[in-house]
């Protein structure tokens, strides 16, 4: 890696206090890029899924944040979104208190990794890949939101994955990360859509207790079919949060469940235990060709690898 006194970062090229340009959202509110990438991330149907929610929402609770794609979609006045990763709950606590900070963790670490951004060459990969197992050591010795920002923009595919010591060990992409003024647009865009969450670091079934009646959950949990070391998939047991959801309708809370549906363009469905009745409407989501699947596969064609979701509510449509 070249040597950092070498590299330069920018002030804030943002002006936060300005709304941002109609162009840069999607048909809806929904910002066109993700801010956050991240495997699973419901950002390309995020709108189609806030889209099923009914209007007279109380409040919205999302459980399993993420990269907080359908919670942007619907950018409710009054919600709250919780996660057990501590240092992604303090990003998005720091996106609505210091936009400004969270660009610079980015810009600093762009320019730590890849150098000046407005060089018109590139670093060679192996330089690149050496800048970002510092940074992700660094991380695994005290995680921290900077660090974790920088890893996802930067890691193959957004792969979240962690080894049986709990450090993250997703390798470095071979992409180049969205530079940083494209980052602090993308930003200046997400921030308004937020402003309304109150973000916290629990337990799934904890902030799914807490809601009443007339509030919506929406449940975006680590699906089952997947690796065990990838984030969330760790210690975690669906029959735990299918019971929090009995409990929620109970309540006559509603509940919007994304969960596993057919892997291998429909060849492989997913079994699931769960009690008949308990969702009342079924809907099928095209995902597209797995990238956790090219991520195992090491970059093969996947052709033969679309995945579809579904999508399970407590309610009937109409």
């Amino acid at each position: 890696m070249a040597n950092s006194t070498q590299r330069k970062a920018p002030a804030a090229q943002v002006d936060w206090l300005q709304p941002p340009p109609a162009s840069t959202t999607a048909a809806g509110g929904l910002p066109k890029g993700q801010l956050l990438k991240w495997i699973g991330s419901k950002h390309r149907f995020a709108k189609a899924i806030s889209q099923r929610f009914p209007s007279d929402i109380q409040r919205y609770w999302e459980p399993f944040v993420g990269s907080a794609s359908v919670l942007a979609a619907l950018a409710p006045q009054r919600a709250t979104a919780s996660d057990v990763l501590a240092p992604l709950v303090e990003f998005w606590q720091t996106v609505q208190s210091d936009p400004g900070l969270v660009e610079r963790w980015y810009t600093e670490r762009w320019a730590e990794v890849l150098g000046d951004p407005d060089a018109a060459h590139r670093v060679p990969q192996e330089v690149k890949v050496q800048g970002y197992l510092q940074v992700r050591s660094r991380y695994n010795a005290q995680p921290n939101p900077a660090d974790l920002l920088f890893l996802l923009r930067a890691s193959y595919g957004g792969v979240v994955r962690f080894n049986s010591s709990g450090g993250m060990n997703t390798p470095c992409g071979i992409h180049r990360p969205i530079p940083p003024l494209e980052f602090a647009h993308r930003l200046r865009q997400w921030r308004p859509r937020v402003l309304g969450t109150t973000f916290e670091n629990s337990d799934f079934e904890t902030t799914i207790d807490r809601a009443t009646r007339g509030d919506l959950v929406y449940c975006d949990p680590p699906y089952s079919d997947s690796e065990s070391t990838l984030y969330g998939a760790q210690g975690f047991q669906l029959a735990r949060l299918m019971a929090a959801i009995e409990r929620a309708k109970e309540r006559r809370v509603r509940v919007a469940l994304s969960i596993d549906g057919s892997k291998r363009s429909g060849a492989h469905q997913i079994a699931l235990e769960i009690r008949p009745g308990l969702f009342e409407t079924v809907a099928a989501v095209d995902v597209g060709r797995s990238m956790l699947r090219r991520f195992q596969l090491a970059g093969q064609t996947l052709e033969s690898e679309v995945v579809a979701d579904r999508l399970l509510l407590t309610w009937p449509e109409n």
